[in-house]
């Protein structure tokens, strides 16, 4: 049986889709249709035969982006199309590309497009919920260890990370990870954390070139001792720096997926979101944090880029003190 899987949401879908994926493979080949960025995070994965990228809004975009992609779907003859991504986009794309079985929630808006809908459970995580796909079963009983994404990097990506930790200094490695698209996720207190941790780890910054001034701030924090990877590495070469880490702290974004995936202990941050959305950690020795007794948390489903009544106090009110204490004690315990 050949399968595509068509994942065009955000980046942390895409990490979270991989135990789907994997067992989509053990029935027969996996393609995945991607966006360019979230295709490069398959590199070297051994349960994908093909990562097909999609771009939707560059080279791609328009009606005849969509023909020609549908053209080619439907020349590869697929048995089944995994809908992981629910939009009306995607759903028609299936179904142009002449993918007979197409298989998706029951909730989502390209839901018209597919023979077979699986009822979206709320309470769960959102790796479970898109492994049910496969098993048409989303009540089934997973384990834990069942649902951790995995990512492969290879040669390249740990040469890169290589270049930029420099020398092994013997310490161990804190990432942090300040950076959100969506503003009322970004947790103010990064700094801070930074300054209260340097003594027992060595700091390490990493996210993309929209990080930079949270980067700055946090290296400025550290006395220069910290090293600065935002926008120096790959998303692969990030999950491989992430993985040589004894802890990952980041607020609810794409960095805590990437500790899932190579097992990293995490804190993450919550604020206007919940884990109770799907996307809370899946690495051992993690926990998420949150402002539990605030009336009007949750918010939004991703994270608003102001606070609808103005004072933000889901994050304001969590202290780099609170942080740094289970900071401490997972660095310790990393090191026992």
């Amino acid at each position: 049986m050949t399968s595509l899987v068509i994942q065009t949401s955000f980046l942390g879908d895409m990490v979270l889709t991989t135990p789907l994926i994997a067992r989509l493979a053990a029935s027969g080949p996996v393609d995945v249709l991607a966006t360019p960025a979230a295709a490069a995070l398959l590199a070297n994965n051994p349960h994908v035969r093909e990562a097909i990228a999609y771009d939707k809004r560059g080279a791609d975009r328009g009606l005849r982006g969509f023909a020609r992609l549908g053209r080619t779907l439907r020349a590869r003859r697929y048995d089944a199309a995994y809908l992981a991504q629910g939009s009306v986009r995607s759903g028609a794309l299936a179904a142009v590309g002449g993918i007979r079985e197409r298989v998706g929630f029951s909730t989502s808006a390209g839901r018209r497009f597919y023979t077979i809908r699986v009822p979206y459970i709320e309470n769960t995580h959102h790796a479970a919920r898109l492994l049910s796909l496969a098993t048409r079963d989303p009540a089934g009983d997973v384990p834990r260890t069942a649902l951790r994404p995995h990512l492969y990097p290879g040669p390249a990506e740990r040469a890169a990370v290589d270049q930029v930790l420099g020398a092994d200094t013997g310490e161990p490695i804190v990432a942090l990870a300040p950076g959100s698209v969506w503003a009322t996720k970004r947790w103010p207190y990064f700094a801070e954390l930074a300054r209260a941790v340097r003594d027992v780890a060595r700091v390490v910054v990493v996210g993309s070139d929209a990080d930079r001034a949270l980067a700055d701030e946090i290296i400025g924090a550290t006395k220069g001792q910290g090293i600065d990877a935002a926008g120096r590495l790959s998303l692969l070469a990030s999950a491989d720096l992430i993985g040589r880490a004894a802890l990952l702290v980041t607020n609810d974004s794409a960095p805590l997926h990437l500790a899932s995936a190579m097992n990293t202990p995490t804190i993450a941050v919550f604020g206007p979101t919940v884990p109770e959305f799907g996307f809370g950690p899946l690495a051992d020795s993690s926990t998420a944090v949150g402002h539990i007794d605030l009336a009007c948390r949750p918010c939004d489903r991703h994270g608003p880029q102001k606070c609808p009544l103005g004072h933000w106090r889901c994050m304001r009110e969590i202290s780099a003190e609170q942080v740094a204490g289970l900071a401490r004690s997972l660095i310790t315990r990393g090191s026992d």
